[in-house]
């Protein structure tokens, strides 16, 4: 299996190359150059703990690395650190709700994260090179991305977050992690304008190759490829509770990366028959599903600060393939759209943008009120994002269909504030949330500047590579 940017003016790589490149070196994003069709393996994958389904779709798409040594770093990256397993499914009323945040840092980053940290180490102990990773996060990729790869050799890690634009749990998550292969940096802009940088600085080559510049938000295809492997389980898990022939699952979403793993298990045959795409009062993505149309409107603070975003870099693997797989189009509509703001798809005869994804949002108001409700009729405690994704869930159902599976992204103990506010009571806690008030942070805070930015890792990086 190669991989090819969105953009086409890079040669196909291999696996193990695309991991380490991140962002595509002429700006795009990396794709496989062929969605493997597994829709004969489904009966055969049911039943399959995590690691070995884990394992049965991951192979389709790694060909550079030993099956022998893919399988022993998945099972290491899901043996010990998801309590009591990555991504079990519980019945709530009428939806079932996939929990993915039984990892270390509490929300469904790390199930990508944990297995992306161990990549990094094999592949870079067979290249005989070294990495410095640039990330971006909303607040969950941050910790998750720190945690996967604190402390590891030959790997050093810089997270740009919004100044104050992150929940105060999701920040000491980040910054109270001291290693010395870890930096923190809190960008005086908006989510937006930090991923705008990290894209930039990864489109610059000549600073890119010798400092060896890489990515762990999900413009690194490793991410999005494991986190396909819960969407099949997740359809699996309602066909036996149901015995539907499908289901539809429900994404909270901003940077479009969760629901595009969805899209990719969709195509690989997985037994899913729709997306419901959920989003905040951010819903530029809703705008586009609902009439075709994708413009930038004012980022919201909100109380699911990992989905405030407008642009969502994920969103340009899925117009890749609106356009037909071409890339020279696919240039020009990314052109038109860094000048103005804009672009647009044409809705199909019946006027929906996408049979595969029906869209939604929940502002504010409806998010708390999701949560009280939750709580009060079944005792199950929603945060505020996967609260989005079930009040949309819920408004969806009525349109009758195949049974919902909500994905739940972060532990509500993430954001006690909402919590509190929404059901009058201090519900959310977790020993290890709790335990980061007491301890020590480190943090440098940086104009939103990308020449401050690089010259801040440059002169923490020394020597280039």
């Amino acid at each position: 299996m190669k991989y090819i940017s969105t953009r086409g003016q890079v040669e196909p790589v291999e696996f193990r190359q695309a991991v380490l490149m991140g962002l595509a070196d002429d700006g795009g994003l990396l794709i496989p150059e062929r969605i493997p069709d597994a829709a004969g393996r489904m009966d055969a994958w049911r039943g399959l703990g995590y690691a070995d389904l884990a394992f049965e779709v991951i192979r389709l798409f790694v060909t550079d690395i030993p099956e022998s040594d893919l399988r022993a770093l998945i099972d290491r990256t899901y043996a010990d650190a998801f309590d009591p397993a990555p991504a079990p499914t519980v019945r709530v009323g009428d939806l079932h709700v996939m929990e993915l945040w039984h990892g270390p840092t509490l929300a469904f980053k790390d199930i990508a994260l944990q297995l992306l940290g161990n990549l990094f180490e094999y592949i870079l102990a067979r290249e005989h090179t070294t990495l410095n990773i640039l990330g971006a996060t909303s607040g969950d990729t941050g910790s998750a991305a720190i945690c996967g790869v604190r402390g590891r050799e030959g790997i050093r890690i810089f997270v740009m977050h919004p100044h104050g634009g992150v929940s105060e749990i999701q920040e000491r998550q980040m910054t109270t992690v001291l290693d010395d292969n870890v930096h923190n940096l809190a960008v005086t802009g908006t989510f937006d304008d930090c991923q705008r940088i990290m894209k930039d600085l990864a489109a610059d080559l000549d600073f890119k190759r010798p400092y060896r510049i890489g990515a762990v938000n999900s413009v690194n295809w490793a991410r999005v490829l494991a986190q396909i492997v819960y969407y099949v389980k997740a359809a699996f898990d309602v066909q036996q509770a149901t015995g539907a022939a499908a289901a539809r699952v429900s994404v909270p979403t901003g940077n479009f990366g969760n629901i595009l793993a969805g899209w990719y298990a969709m195509q690989m045959g997985a037994p899913i028959s729709q997306l419901l795409l959920a989003t905040n009062r951010n819903n530029i993505l809703d705008r586009f599903f609902a009439a075709g149309t994708y413009s930038l409107g004012t980022v919201y603070k909100t109380f699911s600060p990992s989905m405030d975003i407008q642009v969502a870099s994920n969103f340009e693997r899925y117009l890749y393939y609106r356009t037909g797989e071409d890339a020279e189009a696919l240039r020009a509509m990314m052109a038109r759209f860094r000048k103005t703001g804009e672009l647009a798809v044409p809705p199909g005869p019946d006027g929906v943008v996408d049979p595969a994804i029906a869209s939604g949002m929940a502002d504010e108001d409806q998010t708390l009120a999701t949560i009280r409700r939750t709580w009060r009729e079944h005792e199950y405690l929603l945060d505020p994002h996967s609260a989005v994704g079930v009040c949309v869930a819920e408004r969806l159902a009525g349109d009758g269909g195949d049974p919902i599976v909500c994905l739940a992204t972060a532990h509500p103990a993430k954001f006690p504030a909402a919590i509190e506010q929404a059901t009058g009571e201090d519900l959310a806690h977790h020993p290890a949330i709790d335990a980061l008030a007491e301890m020590e942070t480190r943090c440098t805070v940086v104009p939103n500047d990308k020449e401050k930015v690089r010259r801040f890792i440059v002169e923490t990086v020394g020597a280039r590579s």
